[in-house]
């Protein structure tokens, strides 16, 4: 074949590989142009007060523990980091200041960054932001989160620019992300599931999008669907699994210990929450209604049960019958003994049941029941802060005062002594976890 030819066929080929997957990249990227139509919610029912019904619903999406620093008095204004393993994010200014935040967005602007993740500009979000999740929520519902934003004071805050190492600095690059692995789509009640059923749902994959954080990710950081809530690792902590499993899962926890532990970041038996967990009950499941918190508890027990990556036992832990005693010394646990007898055992009491209030009760919680030790480690180096209706619960940082391996030693030493098993942790991954890797 004369070269000119085997050329002309080359170039040909290559256009049409070129046509097709443009053609692929549309089709893939292809936006549901529906309004979509929401469950309605015992808390943001259509007929109550606008602002009141935005402020609700805003709070259900948890917007704020994302874009507003904690202890910052500028809410929604931006600028909390987020370290993953390709570099840091930092969230924007969310306020209706026209300079640096969304007030120059119109309502379709605000309605596409939402759903598709898509800016007024044309530049993608990158998915850190859950519109994954929130694609399934109703126009009348994201318009009306914009309202309450809208009410809410403007702040000048300029957005930090985020530090991505290469490629994933490339915003482009996540309208192929998208193509393989975001659906734009409303979402669909199920006609054969009660009302209350499709209201949970909604909450849970939409406007809460607990997925984001106890679904596990792939090789490309994209939720694997096929283990929805099985358990994840996310910014440091572990995410546990809240499917219906009775030994790994919420499938022993009754109603009532899940309505509680959502809505109060308690339950007796079951420990508290802390880190990721403990600011979505702050900032936004103690504010939903008792209806709609039911909900999402019939919707969790609905999903299938799965064991998960990193199993840890959920059961309750029971206390040791004296809560006066110190436990007896164990060379191999020495070190950390002596740390939790100097600074812990005041409050958390050697059985673990805590003293003055129930969030320092230790009993139960998966975080002591789990050898590597995340939670007990990330608890450690920098403390819990959590608010719950007029109850503020505060454990001090020691980071700055434990070594990697005093810190070690602790950890391994709670395990041992409140979920009776031998803690993993090493001074090599409190380094790791101190420096947010």
């Amino acid at each position: 074949m004369p070269g000119g030819e085997r050329m002309k066929r080359i170039l040909i080929i290559v256009a049409l590989l070129a046509i097709g997957g443009a053609a692929a990249y549309g089709i893939l990227n292809r936006t549901d142009g529906s309004a979509g139509a929401a469950p309605p919610l015992a808390g943001a029912p259509p007929a109550a007060d606008a602002l009141a019904r935005g402020e609700y619903l805003t709070r259900a999406a948890d917007c704020e523990a994302c874009h507003s620093v904690p202890g910052a008095d500028q809410p929604f204004a931006g600028g909390v980091a987020f370290a993953l393993p390709f570099g840091t994010l930092y969230s924007t200014n969310i306020t209706a200041d026209a300079a640096t935040g969304i007030g120059a967005w119109s309502d379709e602007d605000f309605v596409r960054a939402v759903r598709e993740g898509i800016r007024p500009d044309g530049t993608h979000l990158y998915p850190a932001f859950p519109y994954t999740a929130y694609t399934g929520l109703s126009r009348a519902d994201v318009l009306a989160i914009k309202s309450y934003l809208f009410s809410l004071p403007r702040v000048n805050a300029p957005n930090r620019a985020n530090e991505l190492k290469f490629p994933f600095n490339q915003r482009w690059a996540v309208g192929f992300w998208n193509a393989a692995f975001f659906k734009s789509a409303r979402f669909a009640a199920d006609p054969e599931k009660s009302a209350a059923l499709n209201r949970g749902a909604y909450l849970a994959t939409a406007l809460g999008h607990c997925g984001e954080c106890h679904t596990p990710r792939n090789f490309a950081f994209a939720p694997e669907h096929r283990h929805a809530l099985s358990g994840a690792d996310m910014l440091g902590w572990r995410a546990y699994n809240i499917t219906p499993d009775p030994t790994y899962g919420i499938g022993a926890w009754s109603d009532e210990d899940l309505a509680k532990y959502l809505t109060r970041g308690h339950a007796e038996g079951r420990g508290s929450a802390a880190g990721p967990m403990g600011e979505a009950v702050e900032r936004s499941l103690q504010y939903l209604h008792p209806e709609d918190t039911a909900a999402l508890v019939a919707y969790l027990r609905s999903v299938p049960a799965q064991r998960g990556a990193h199993p840890v036992i959920a059961g309750v832990q029971l206390a040791p019958p004296s809560p006066a005693e110190a436990p007896k010394a164990d060379s191999a646990l020495t070190e950390g003994r002596q740390l939790f007898a100097g600074v812990c055992a005041s409050c958390h009491q050697w059985n673990g049941r805590g003293l003055e209030t129930h969030y320092a009760a230790l009993q139960g919680s998966r975080g002591i029941n789990d050898p590597n030790g995340l939670n007990v480690t990330e608890a450690i180096l920098h403390g819990v802060k959590l608010k719950i209706a007029d109850t503020e619960v505060f454990m001090p940082a020691f980071g700055a005062g434990y070594s990697d391996s005093e810190v070690a030693a602790l950890s391994n030493f709670v395990i041992a002594q409140f979920g009776n098993r031998s803690g993993q942790v090493t001074p090599q991954d409190v380094a790791l976890r101190r420096s947010g890797q």
